[in-house]
């Protein structure tokens, strides 16, 4: 057996429902085995795995809670495969989705890979927008939505792939959540590994959120990466200070139309209009093309703020992340 999905899963036991009833549909002709560790719920889902014993080839774990990643490499310990395939349980998988994952590792092999995410007709309005927010090349570069360069890529945990070989040499992932993805892919690079964007393969990601949770997410990316930033700072880039400049900036375009200098005040508004039509003409809806503003405005807010203080206390003052960010660190 070569695959083996890991699904992390905490209190969702009706996403898992609808992931395994896409996998259900796979057009992937080999066989392939399905982990689902339960992160310490207190609603299982257990139930719904045992649905699904006669129509997929499913494991189930249950263990204390002690965070995603730890969670991802408890499943990965436990598999058969020899390549590993890691899903969010808020992730729906399109039929084709491993056989677009075989074609590119048969194409050029890659130990790690990742894939982008999409949205579906059925998700919310709310959803989309985020969906916007989070993978176009206007907010984030397209990191999210496949528009990255392919290689050098770091691959996020909602969908990616990684060979057992790889785990075993840098142990998988490790405590800091979020910020997980980018320390295994730059743990991986200096270990001699590869990481690849594949394009094709890509799942549609239902960001169970909502404006309020959406901020909170967004502030602890922006947490994390002078966090990641101090542990490799040769990886650091110019990019990642973009949301904090755009919030600062603003307060600036403000103070200067005060005092009759609007030039500031009009090149925001050219670039919230780019991003309207861009998110009209992706989405084909007005309302979400609006909405689509709310989630840029709240995504570059809460990653910008967070990116302050955590760069202020971690980068500048030389404080200790686990001291003054004890909320991004799960205890093992």
């Amino acid at each position: 057996m070569f695959f083996s999905l890991i699904i992390p899963v905490f209190n969702r036991p009706d996403e898992i429902n609808e992931l395994l009833e896409s996998l259900v549909l796979s057009d992937f002709k080999q066989d392939f085995e399905i982990v689902v560790i339960e992160d310490g719920s207190t609603i299982p889902c257990k139930g719904i795995v045992d649905a699904y014993t006669n129509k997929l080839n499913i494991t189930y774990f249950f263990k204390p809670n002690s965070g995603p990643g730890d969670s991802r490499n408890f499943g990965m310990r436990n598999a058969k495969g020899d390549y590993f395939i890691i899903f969010d349980s808020d992730c729906i998988i399109p039929k084709s989705y491993l056989t677009e994952v075989t074609k590119a590792l048969n194409a050029k092999y890659v130990d790690c890979f990742g894939g982008p995410d999409k949205a579906l007709d059925s998700f919310s309005d709310v959803q989309k927008a985020i969906n916007f927010a989070m993978t176009s090349f206007l907010t984030t570069g397209g990191i999210r939505g496949g528009s990255e360069k392919l290689d050098k890529f770091q691959p996020r945990s909602f969908n990616m792939g990684i060979s057992k070989i790889a785990f075993e040499k840098s142990q998988g992932f490790g405590n800091i959540h979020p910020g997980e993805d980018p320390d295994l892919s730059i743990r991986l690079w200096n270990l001699g590994f590869e990481t690849r964007l594949f394009p094709d393969a890509y799942v549609y990601h239902k960001r169970r959120i909502d404006w309020s949770k959406f901020y909170k997410q967004v502030n602890k990316f922006g947490k994390a990466r002078p966090i990641l930033n101090s542990w490799y700072p040769k990886h650091n880039k110019l990019t990642f200070f973009f949301p904090t400049v755009f919030v600062i900036g603003f307060l600036i375009a403000v103070i200067a139309l005060l005092i009759e200098i609007p030039v500031f005040i009009y090149c925001y508004g050219i670039y919230l209009v780019l991003l309207f039509i861009t998110a009209l003409i992706n989405t084909k809806s007005l309302k979400i093309a609006v909405l689509s503003l709310v989630a840029v405005t709240i995504q570059f807010y809460g990653y910008g703020i967070g990116f302050l203080k955590s760069f202020v206390l971690v980068q500048l003052l030389k404080r200790k992340p686990q001291e003054v960010f004890p909320e991004l660190f799960f205890k093992k």
